[in-house]
């Protein structure tokens, strides 16, 4: 028998551990008896009505879970109180938190890369986590500190002696999309130089920026876990070669205006970065969760090191929260397992997440690449072929935008898509007549979508009973945003374990990669249809 920990995290996010023995996990087959009586449940789920539902004034204490920073309200749903008592059977049946223990503890919950997944260790490094990795990241957070402030404060130039004011991170999926979205979610806490992010291979984007710019007051960074990601290295190249040209010089890349994050410090080397400005991530930290590591580095130097960490420590307390708070009252628990309720036994194939406030259009991204990179799979951890759904399709839009766009589908429509409002009671960089109207949509179109509207004419027929959750951030500050996307982290991993597979791998990427490396080498023997593409692009020349 093997063992894993029970953890407490105290008031400064340090977490306390004590060894609790560990069954075997089983994967949830959907033939237990919680599965079962689910599925009966779901065959008459049309008769749940959840206005009806609101009528009972137990009901939004028993659906809402207030977090301090968010209150998140999963009242408007097609679940009754039966139906969630046999969710949270479910994960517990599915031994949610023995697997939450083990990700926290360092386990190799990464089966098919035998790696653990300690993300949440650089939010709390836990006790019990290999020494190697805790100073690891004690010394790249003193790294950040010094480095983002030398930056910010002008001490650290370019070539030519003039401060830094412009910064271009150079990396793709979470070597951009995690430090984008906090860059431009966090604008109202900008006190540093700009900062550009550029992932597309398309050359027009890097160049295009580079256009702006004046190459001796430009930073670059090159973000990339291994060092060969073929879209990134093509857009350093080509903003270095930018660098040489406009200051006259060569070999940019060793100069005091390219800085490299990366796991492999090798690659970063040969590639020409000096040691000293190479800033490093343990192997452990999959690309999607690694905007908590040195990855963040861009939003050191904009927001300054003192907010990423209370970014980081909004990520804390919710994982606080989840490791501590009862089931009933488990905010990213019960997220989960009212999605598990739409895709399992409802039949919902895609999730929206609308947040009414613009500079959170890119949190929709994210999400996107976290929930799909994540869940996205056909294997069990033990290698078996899945027998449930697994995740779903998650989109969106901010909204006013989306009610503009798609929001007839969701009335009217025919499918069944489950919806995530996101919006903030106070915005400082807004005016209060504007964040006012901006806030009446966002409850409004909720009520909307449950309660519908009885018409004769059958073209303004509401059906209404449209589930919906709403999340009100008190303010988008960097706590509450760490929170936010903590919370959708541990969404994401609850479902995982139920549907018994591994959230940290992400093979479903390779195909393409290597195909691409074939087709740029000069392959043949290619199917009629890509070899006639192949030939009209140019690229079988």
């Amino acid at each position: 028998m093997t063992s894993v920990y029970s953890l407490r995290v105290v008031q400064d996010h340090r977490i306390q551990v004590s060894c609790l023995p560990q069954s075997k996990r089983l994967p949830m087959a959907p033939t237990t008896d919680t599965w079962v009586k689910l599925q009966a449940l779901a065959a008459d789920a049309n008769s749940i009505k959840i206005a009806e539902q609101l009528n009972n004034p137990e009901r939004l204490d028993r659906f809402s879970v207030d977090l301090g920073r968010i209150y998140v309200d999963l009242s408007k749903h097609a679940v009754t109180e039966e139906i969630l008592g046999l969710l949270l059977n479910l994960a517990k049946e599915s031994r949610v938190l023995d697997h939450t223990r083990e990700m926290i503890s360092g386990g190799p919950i990464n089966v098919s890369e035998n790696r653990p997944a300690l993300h949440t260790g650089l939010r709390h490094p836990a006790p019990h986590l290999p020494d190697k990795f805790i100073e690891q990241v004690k010394e790249e957070h003193a790294k950040l500190d010094s480095l983002s402030h030398r930056i910010r404060s002008g001490t650290w130039t370019g070539i030519t002696g003039e401060p830094i004011t412009d910064v271009i991170n150079i990396g793709i999926g979470g070597s951009d999309l995690g430090p984008k979205m906090v860059v431009q979610a966090l604008r109202e806490f900008h006190t540093g130089p700009r900062v550009h992010f550029i992932s597309n291979v398309d050359g027009a984007e890097i160049l295009s920026l580079v256009k702006t710019l004046n190459a001796a007051s430009t930073l670059i960074i090159v973000s990339s876990k291994t060092f060969t990601t073929a879209e990134t290295l093509i857009n350093a190249q080509t903003a270095l070669v930018w660098l040489e040209t406009e200051l006259d010089l060569d070999q940019s890349q060793s100069r005091a205006q390219c800085i490299a994050i990366t796991n492999n410090r090798k690659k970063a080397q040969a590639f020409g970065v000096p040691d000293q400005q190479i800033l490093t991530f343990p192997d452990s930290i999959g690309g999607r969760y690694s905007v908590w590591s040195s990855i963040g580095f861009s939003i050191c130097i904009a927001l300054g090191f003192d907010n990423f960490k209370s970014f980081l420590a909004g990520g804390a307390r919710i994982d606080h929260h989840f490791l501590n708070s009862p089931p009933e009252k488990n905010a990213p628990l019960l997220m989960a397992l009212i999605g598990i309720w739409y895709n399992n036994f409802l039949g919902a194939q895609t999730h929206a997440v609308i947040p009414y406030c613009e500079r959170l259009g890119l949190f929709v991204d994210h999400l996107q690449q976290l929930d799909m990179e994540s869940n996205g799979k056909l294997s069990t951890r033990e290698g078996e072929p899945v027998e449930l759904e697994t995740g779903p399709i998650v989109w969106g839009q901010t909204g006013t935008n989306g009610q503009h766009a798609f929001f007839q589908l969701l009335h009217q429509g025919t499918k069944l898509v489950p919806i995530d409002f996101i919006g903030t009671i106070h915005d400082a960089l807004s005016k209060p007549e504007h964040h006012r109207v901006l806030l009446a949509n966002m409850i409004a179109q909720s009520e909307a979508l449950m309660t519908g509207q009885v018409n004769a004419d059958p073209h303004q027929q509401y059906p209404g009973n449209k589930p919906s959750s709403t999340l009100l951030l008190d303010k988008l500050d960097p706590e509450s945003l760490g929170m936010l996307l903590a919370l959708y982290e541990q969404k994401v991993f609850v479902q995982g374990a139920i549907w018994s597979i591994n959230s940290f791998d992400q093979w479903g990427v390779e195909l393409g990669k290597q195909l691409t490396n074939k087709i740029l080498g000069g392959s043949t023997g290619h199917d009629p249809s890509t070899a006639e593409l192949l030939k009209k692009t140019g690229l079988s020349d």
